[in-house]
């Protein structure tokens, strides 16, 4: 797994090169193209430019073209670097393919089992340390995320990061002899839309949300 984005989070410059780099790497592609493979929708605003329109974290979001800048639909406020560079990761990476409601761990992803340790440690420890078994809790800080009951585990949430990017968070109830479990887990397409350090980000970013007063 490269680990461009995990790097570039610790060293705001290198982020920004890296986002520079991409909305190059952006610029030569059709905007229909890109549209169809992110399953966004494309407006020609004049000639030459337009913006993609897309639910980012299930918050109306657009992405400039040719500039590839992301703006909140609603604010017009410039969304911060990381959040443009999981948009921009997620334009540069996909391809159409059908989402298989087949549930795969972080180690299940291209050069996973490297980090599977390391991404439970900031995501599911996380979580299991701030809910525990309170899934009243949990379901409250959900709904405000607007995360939709899934059918998985004892308790179980599925959340859009963008529109082929779902991720699901599912608990399992702890007894006497275990501690209460917590584990976010990508569609098997994941690969296809994402690379694994962006998935990483994006389950951080989840987890974050989730334990944020």
């Amino acid at each position: 797994m490269k680990k461009d984005f995990f790097t570039s989070l610790d060293r705001p410059n290198l982020l920004a090169q890296r986002v520079r780099e991409l909305r190059n790497e952006l610029a030569a592609w059709n905007p229909q193209q890109l549209a169809l493979n992110t399953a966004t929708s494309f407006t020609f605003t004049e000639q030459d430019s337009g913006y993609f329109r897309f639910p980012y974290w299930q918050e109306d979001t657009r992405l400039s073209y040719p500039t590839f800048v992301a703006t909140s639909a609603d604010f017009g406020t410039e969304l911060g670097i990381a959040h443009q560079a999981l948009i921009l990761y997620y334009f540069v990476t996909a391809r159409p393919q059908a989402l298989t409601e087949k549930w795969v761990s972080f180690a299940e992803l291209p050069e996973g089992r490297f980090y599977v340790q390391a991404f439970q440690g900031y995501t599911g420890h996380v979580l299991a340390g701030h809910y525990g078994d309170r899934v009243d809790r949990l379901e409250v800080a959900a709904q405000k995320l607007k995360g939709e009951i899934y059918p998985f585990g004892n308790r179980a949430y599925l959340f859009w990061v963008l529109p082929r990017v779902p991720l699901l968070l599912v608990y399992w109830q702890g007894d006497e002899d275990f501690p209460p479990n917590y584990q976010i887990l990508f569609d098997a397409s994941a690969a296809s839309y994402l690379p694994t350090d962006a998935c990483a980000i994006a389950g951080s970013m989840l987890t974050r949300k989730l334990t944020s007063p």
